[in-house]
């Protein structure tokens, strides 16, 4: 089953392009399309309370448009609204949140944060 979680219009460098993020629960993968074509994926486990990220790719066809960034900023808005502790174990994902500490910092639990890379508190 896949599940539509959110969909956006946005300006990726000079292009227009409207973007879509699916959940595909049976697939454990965010899914991101692109004027309809699958563009990319953020591979994640789910346990009680808590959402690891594993792996994030955007095709290659994709990749320089902020692709990776709209994924990745779609799926943590998510788990905060979902009150998911986040464990970015994709390296992506963990530098991502080190760029943007004040929005997705207490996302990920205080005593994992040093596991990755990232401040006990936002600067």
């Amino acid at each position: 089953m896949v599940k539509q979680q959110e969909s956006t219009s946005y300006e990726m460098r000079n292009t227009n392009m409207s973007t879509v993020v699916k959940d595909n629960i049976e697939s454990k993968r965010y899914e991101i399309f692109v004027d309809g074509h699958l563009a990319g994926y953020a591979d994640y486990s789910l346990s009680r309370g808590q959402i690891t990220y594993i792996h994030t790719e955007v095709f290659p066809e994709f990749t320089g448009k902020g692709v990776a960034r709209q994924l990745a900023r779609e799926i943590l808005v998510e788990a905060g609204s979902r009150d998911l502790q986040v464990l970015p174990r994709c390296p992506f994902i963990a530098k991502f949140i080190a760029k943007n500490l004040g929005a997705f910092l207490d996302l990920v639990p205080i005593e994992k944060r040093i596991e990755f890379d990232l401040p006990i508190a936002a600067r």
